[in-house]
């Protein structure tokens, strides 16, 4: 198993996950909830910032490997259920939202696999809409998990709006990479 900067910042945002979550069990007398919803905001951009940059370096410094593009997706997929999860909790998402995006993201890591073991794993490679499926909802659950108003800029609605579309750009791209294995799984019978 290689280990190089890139792939610290990928484990590092795997780290993070259970101090978003563990944030929300400090008792409000030592951590009020507005200070909460903000800590785990900032801890979740971050997050969310390191996903960018783990994949620049590793192209910018040649580190790319197989373990790092594995883990890579790994960590993107637990920490967007993490936060998923947490706001189920407060609310702030609808159930139907968070088993689409979750949903997606098991069916599509269950089809790359069985696509890789037909020899097809390119038919299902990243494309430019998952990416931006990604972008939306790390911006959607962002606005939702800070909650307050920012400059008079209610955050938990423009969150709703943006997780719907989120999951919508979610259900499109999981159309398009079965879509894309179909027509493989017909070519190979």
């Amino acid at each position: 198993m290689p280990f190089n900067f890139p792939i610290f910042l990928t484990w590092l945002r795997i780290a993070v996950i259970p101090l978003l979550v563990g944030i929300y069990y400090i008792p409000d007398a030592f951590l009020s909830l507005p200070n909460k919803n903000l800590i785990a905001t900032v801890l979740f951009v971050s997050a969310a910032f390191t996903d960018w940059l783990d994949g620049y370096l590793a192209r910018k410094w040649e580190q790319a490997s197989n373990f790092g593009a594995f883990l890579d997706p790994v960590a993107d997929k637990l920490i967007v259920a993490a936060a998923l999860l947490v706001l189920l909790n407060f609310d702030r998402v609808q159930v139907w939202v968070a088993i689409i995006i979750i949903g997606r993201e098991i069916t599509i890591s269950a089809l790359r696999e069985w696509m890789a073991l037909m020899g097809a794993s390119a038919s299902v490679a990243v494309h430019f809409l998952g990416k931006v499926k990604t972008t939306m909802q790390l911006i959607a659950i962002s606005f939702l998990l800070y909650d307050g108003p920012v400059l008079g800029v209610p955050c938990r609605q423009i969150g709703q709006l943006l997780i719907i579309v989120a999951a919508l750009l979610t259900l499109w791209s999981m159309f398009y990479y079965l879509q894309k294995a179909k027509q493989v799984i017909i070519e190979k019978g």
